[in-house]
């Protein structure tokens, strides 16, 4: 029922934000020189790893520019990039991941493989024994002020707590907390 529910959404959301999506792709083209796509390889279910697709919030080659995470004030996010961050809109293109099988509407957000380290093996394994998500319970509960240890502990009680309406409770806090305007980094 779950993956069910993720392709319908999927579709539908692809459908009714492509007018939205190309807005954003025109004014990221518009800001900065590059690509409007951000693609990274990520870890997703069974620690396969995949592609991820967001709209592109940093200058081109940020990854090359510093770690694999932002903090407040990061230099290599552009002006049109914060305000895609603060609303989500950059996540918009992972619906194209939920269609192609790679994540999930809800589940602990994808790891790029260089946070390994940061699990031991069993929290690894069980955080990925579920399709990554756009969003998850951490996104939620924190949005992106949780530390690694509170994202760690409320990834692995998503996967403790894991079914269909729990993923319904987890998208309506999700859409909470992004109206409320406490934006991501």
């Amino acid at each position: 029922m779950k993956r069910l529910f993720d392709i319908l959404v999927a579709l539908v959301a692809l459908l009714l934000l492509s007018p939205l999506m190309i807005a954003v792709a025109v004014v990221i083209k518009l800001e900065s020189s590059g690509g409007v796509f951000f693609k990274q390889r990520r870890v997703g279910l069974s620690g396969k790893e995949f592609q991820i697709y967001k709209f592109r919030s940093m200058v081109s080659g940020a990854d090359k520019q510093g770690p694999h995470f932002t903090s407040a004030n990061d230099s290599r996010i552009t002006k049109v990039g914060g305000f895609l961050r603060k609303t989500s809109l950059d996540e918009l293109p992972q619906f194209i991941n939920v269609l192609n099988g790679s994540m999930s509407l809800v589940g602990p957000r994808p790891n790029v493989p260089a946070q390994r380290d940061e699990y031991s093996q069993e929290e690894w394994d069980k955080r990925n024994s579920v399709r990554p998500g756009i969003t998850g319970l951490a996104q939620a509960v924190k949005r992106s002020a949780a530390t690694p240890e509170e994202r760690t502990q409320l990834d692995l009680e998503y996967v403790e707590r894991s079914s269909f309406f729990y993923d319904i409770y987890v998208m309506w806090l999700t859409v909470k907390v992004v109206l409320a305007g406490r934006g991501a980094n």
